[in-house]
Parts: structure tokens; sequence; C-alpha cells
């Protein structure tokens, strides 16, 4: 309970807050939907410009913005959720005329689409830190329901320690390793 109210009451006492860095002529504003790498220096967001929804990936703290060539196009675009590393970023967007979820290997420029089952459109997902497993909320007919995918057999484990990827599609180097 004490600390409850000793959290309720900071104002940076405990915690260091800041916002993330802007993103160019953005700015920091009407920013939504953050996913955080496990390591804490990849920040994804979902942005509202030119009248649809971008996910924007930045370099934290210094907020550089990353290139996401899978995602250029299919827009709105919701859910961003991010590995361990990074490397893999999942997230939901428009492609043509259907909702699609998908997972993008920055390190290897790869792009996985989930088959989703029947007419389900996805709404949310949560990536497991390690990136071999995606849960996906699914509405279909009216009702929704949560679904996992073992990516096992696709990916390899974004575990710490691992491949550090910056850059989006380029091969890694070897001080990258």
């Amino acid at each position: 309970m004490a600390l409850a109210l000793a959290l309720a009451g900071c104002d940076g006492g405990l915690f260091n807050r800041r916002s993330a860095a802007p993103t160019g002529f953005l700015g920091a504003q009407n920013r939504q939907d953050p996913a955080l790498s496990g390591n804490g220096r990849l920040l994804a967001t979902v942005i509202e410009q030119a009248g649809g929804a971008s996910v924007v990936l930045q370099e934290q703290p210094g907020g550089q913005v990353i290139g996401l060539r899978h995602l250029r196009g299919h827009q709105p675009q919701s859910s961003p959720a991010l590995s361990w590393n990074g490397r893999y970023l999942a997230a939901i967007l428009q492609q043509g005329p259907n909702r699609v979820a998908m997972v993008e290997d920055r390190g290897t420029g790869n792009l996985i689409r989930l088959p989703l089952p029947g007419a389900s459109v996805p709404i949310r997902l949560s990536l497991a830190p390690d990136g071999r497993r995606i849960a996906l909320e699914l509405v279909e007919g009216g009702s929704s329901r949560v679904q996992v995918f073992d990516l096992g057999g696709q990916l390899e484990p974004d575990q710490p320690g691992g491949l550090a990827v910056l850059g989006g599609g380029a091969p890694p180097s070897e001080t990258n390793r």
C-alpha cells in the first residue's frame, strides 16, 4: 500500500521519465500503441499521418528513425510488437482489402505473413521476446478469440546478447553479432 501511494504521488522521484524522441517533422504528439524492445534500444509507435496510421521505429534514446520497407504503402498499421533485440517486428496492416498480421525479420529482410483461419480479422497481437511465438486477437462473425502461432520453424530465437539490428534488411556485419 505504501509503495502504491509513493508511486501515485511520484513526480520523477522513483522513476526517470522522459518523452520519446521526436520523429522529425512529426513531433512527439499523437503517438499511440507503444512497443519497446526487450533490451530497451528500440521503440515502435503508431503515428497518424496523411490520413493513415503508420508504425514508426526509432532508436532510443537518440530518436533516429529506422525505415521499415515491408510496411510502406500498407495503411493503416497497428499493434506493433518487438522481439528482445528488435530483430523481429510484428504488426497488423492493410494489404489490399484485408487486415493481415506480419512479422518482419529485420536481420534478413524476410517477411512472414501469418495464415489466418477462415474470415478472421486480426485486432491485436503480442510477440514473445524471442520472436518464436505470437498471440493474435482475432474477430470472426462478431466473436473474438485469441490464437497462438508457433514461428519456431521459421525464425531463430532473438535472445539477449543476440544479433543487434539497427537498419532494415541489410545482411548483418560481423560487428553487429
